[in-house]
């Protein structure tokens, strides 16, 4: 494949753009290399300014679902940016968004639409400290919620050590609010809740963690979090960003039978545009101005586009069948990878639920950050690359998800799988 064209758009962006990026990991700085610059999509493919074409699993880090370019989503989209783009006043297509969102996660009685994840959790948060009059809350080691201050915090060690900054420019009195647990270790959470008799406003985890690769939650778990804020007056916040509207209709708290005071979803329910919602029991989003003390406001909160475009994406999601299709597709993808890694005798772990899938270069089980971080990095970046070359596009990071849609095709997946055998033939 030729790059001539996106290395020169890198070079120039890198003038203007801090490493030539608007996001970091699009930078390639955790494989190695330079991002090829995509011009468009279509369906399960995109292709870059040199016209290479690949099959796509990033998906714009998962809100595509139906595919790039969706004939009903460009579509509400077009009808609507005809219409205009922003009023900074209510539309009705806000209510309908809503009451589609409440029929799929019945937990949200009320909500509040923004424009991204960060801003939903950073909400979410400020939300729970309003409502219990608290300020610490508990995060767990390898769950990202954004880049709000307050939530760009590393593990501490220890059960009761504060946290720690993980960014330069967020001052340590923020980082001592949030109190960091290990992903599976109810015990220590409950070590933390301890030592801060009290003083915990709300718990904020990803029930399916995907930032740090995919780790499924183990029996119990989530159920023993819903207990453990229930007992200590704290509120219980589902970042459901990826998983809302992936893993089921209802997410990972309809999978998994547990109900949250407060969710947090994004991606998906903007169908690919920056859209984003936050929302929970009536008593709590009470709080929320105009109705309470809580001030959170955003001019584009709701946008109209945004919104009509996941309206167009939540009807095509309550198609019949749609979760067992891509279920199957997903299922087939990944006990192809199982096999040809076995038989080329390099050991993986493969952590997928639905249409969530992460390859780990790593033997023994993943099941927290100790365990991710332990994985072959460098294997990765290999792996990776090798699958660029062959036009197969995935995350480029070792810590992220692979996301299936419902426009990949068992075409798309005995290509994939052709790939894969050549590549893992060389590491």
């Amino acid at each position: 494949m030729k790059h001539d064209t996106s290395h020169r758009l890198y070079e120039e962006a890198k003038k203007l753009l801090p490493g030539g990026v608007n996001s970091p990991v699009r930078s390639f700085k955790g494989v190695g290399g330079e991002p090829p610059f995509i011009l468009r999509g279509r369906g399960s493919r995109i292709w870059d300014a040199d016209n290479n074409e690949y099959i796509d699993y990033v998906g714009s880090w998962g809100p595509l679902i139906l595919g790039h370019a969706h004939p009903g989503v460009t579509l509400a989209v077009r009808e609507m940016a005809s219409r205009g783009t922003s009023f900074g006043a209510p539309t009705p297509g806000e209510v309908q968004l809503a009451q589609l969102i409440q029929t799929a996660f019945p937990s949200m009685q009320m909500m509040r639409l923004v424009s991204s994840g960060t801003e939903a959790c950073m909400s979410a948060v400020r939300l729970a400290r309003a409502f219990t009059s608290r300020s610490k809350i508990i995060k767990f080691n390898g769950c990202y919620h954004g880049h709000a201050d307050s939530l760009l915090v590393k593990a501490g060690s220890g059960g009761a050590t504060f946290g720690v900054p993980d960014s330069a420019g967020v001052p340590a009195s923020f980082a001592a609010e949030t109190l960091v647990a290990e992903y599976n270790d109810l015990a220590s959470v409950d070590r933390l809740i301890h030592a801060n008799a009290g003083g915990i406003a709300a718990i904020i985890v990803e029930p399916i963690a995907a930032n740090m690769g995919v780790v499924l939650p183990q029996a119990g778990f989530l159920e023993g979090l819903r207990s453990l804020t229930a007992e200590a007056g704290a509120l219980l916040i589902f970042d459901e960003v990826i998983t809302g509207f992936r893993v089921a209709w209802g997410g990972a708290q309809q999978r998994y039978a547990v109900t949250p005071d407060l969710t947090c979803l994004g991606k998906i329910v903007g169908g690919g545009m920056p859209l984003a919602v936050y929302g929970g029991s009536a008593d709590i989003m009470r709080q929320v101005a105009p109705l309470g003390a809580m001030y959170q406001a955003g001019t584009l909160s709701g946008n109209p586009v945004a919104v009509a475009a996941g309206i167009a994406m939540l009807h095509a999601l309550q198609t019949p069948k749609v979760y067992e299709r891509l279920e199957e597709t997903s299922a087939s993808l990944e006990a192809g990878l199982r096999d040809i890694f076995k038989q080329a005798g390099r050991p993986v772990t493969i952590n997928r639920i639905g249409s969530l899938m992460t390859v780990f270069f790593r033997q023994s089980p993943v099941q927290n950050w100790s365990d991710v971080e332990k994985s072959d990095v460098p294997a990765y970046g290999k792996f990776f690359h090798g699958m660029l070359d062959r036009g197969v596009y995935l995350a480029p990071s070792a810590f992220e998800a692979m996301f299936v849609s419902l426009t990949h095709t068992p075409d798309d997946i005995e290509e994939t799988l052709i790939a894969t055998k050549q590549v893992a033939a060389t590491l």
